[in-house]
C-alpha cells in the first residue's frame, strides 16, 4: 500500500471514529509503528490531524467514541481527576458524570468516609461500590455501550438528590470559558445536575480547548471551580471573578 493509501484509509477511520490510537491504527491497517507515526507526522504537517498522547484527531469536530476517550489525554486526565478527588470530603453528596474524565475521581476516593455518589456511569457505580461506598446509579438509557447512561429515568434520579458538589466535564472549551459539546445527548443531565447542586466543578485538559464544537451547554458563570492543565487568558479569569481556576 502506497503512503497516500495509507494516509486516505487513516483519515477515512479519524472521520469514522474521531479519535484513534497509533495502536488500532497498526492493528487495522497491518503497518509498523515506526510507518503509522511517520504517515501521522505528515498528516499533522498538513494540518489534517493534531498529535496527542498515543493517538491523533481530526481537526474537524466529530464524535469520539468512548473505547477511544479512554486513551486520550490520559495522563493529563489523571491528574486533573486526582486534585478534583481532593476536593471531596468525608460525609458529602456529590454528582460525577458519566465522562471518563470524571471516572477517574472513583480511583482516588474509595477512603472517603460516609460519601453518597450519584452517577450516571455503571462503571464507576460498580467500583465504588465494591469499597463500601454509596453509589447511587441515575438509571435511564444506555447512550454509549457499555456504561453511560442518559434519558428521562436518569434525570429524574438525579433532581431527587441535593448535593453538595458536581464533578463534570464535556466535549470542549473556548478561550472565553463557554462550555462545549458536540452531541445534545447530556445536556438535560448537567442541566439537572447543575439545579440542585451547591458547588460546580469543571474538569477539563487541554486536548479540549479551543476546538470547534457545535453546541454551548454553559458557561462559567454557572462553575464554581474549574481544574485543567493549561492557562486561561487572564481576560477570561477576571471575567469570571467567582470562579476559581486550579492548573495541575
Amino acid at each position: 500500500m502506497y503512503q497516500k493509501e495509507r494516509i486516505d484509509n487513516i483519515l477515512s477511520i479519524l472521520k469514522e471514529n474521531g479519535y484513534v490510537t497509533v495502536k488500532y491504527l497498526t492493528e487495522a491497517l497491518h503497518y509498523s509503528n515506526a510507518t503509522i507515526n511517520r504517515d501521522l507526522n505528515i498528516m499533522e504537517g498538513r494540518k489534517l490531524i493534531v498529535r496527542s498522547y498515543g493517538g491523533a484527531e481530526l481537526l474537524e469536530s466529530v464524535s469520539v467514541p468512548l473505547e477511544f476517550r479512554y486513551h486520550k489525554a490520559k495522563l493529563a486526565k489523571r491528574r486533573i481527576s486526582k486534585l478534583a478527588a481532593d476536593m471531596i470530603c468525608d460525609g458529602d453528596t456529590v454528582f460525577i458524570d458519566g465522562t471518563t474524565t470524571s471516572e477517574g475521581i472513583g480511583d482516588f476516593i474509595t477512603d472517603k468516609k460516609d460519601i453518597t455518589v450519584i452517577t450516571n456511569n455503571m462503571a464507576l457505580a460498580a467500583h465504588l461500590s465494591e469499597y463500601g461506598i454509596k453509589a447511587v446509579c441515575t438509571g435511564g438509557n444506555v447512550i454509549e455501550a457499555p456504561y453511560m447512561l442518559d434519558g428521562n429515568d436518569a434525570v429524574h434520579t438525579i433532581l431527587r438528590y441535593n448535593t453538595d458538589k458536581m464533578f463534570f466535564s464535556s466535549g470542549g472549551v473556548s478561550d472565553s470559558g463557554i462550555i462545549k459539546s458536540g452531541t445534545l445527548s447530556y445536556s438535560q443531565i448537567y442541566d439537572a445536575a447543575l439545579k440542585n447542586a451547591d458547588k460546580v466543578y469543571y474538569l477539563i485538559d487541554k486536548s479540549k480547548y479551543n476546538i470547534h464544537l457545535k453546541y454551548n451547554l454553559t458557561d462559567f458563570s454557572k462553575i464554581d471551580t474549574v481544574i485543567c492543565d493549561f492557562d486561561f487568558p487572564e481576560e477570561t479569569v477576571k471575567k469570571y471573578g467567582n470562579t476559581k481556576f486550579y492548573k495541575v
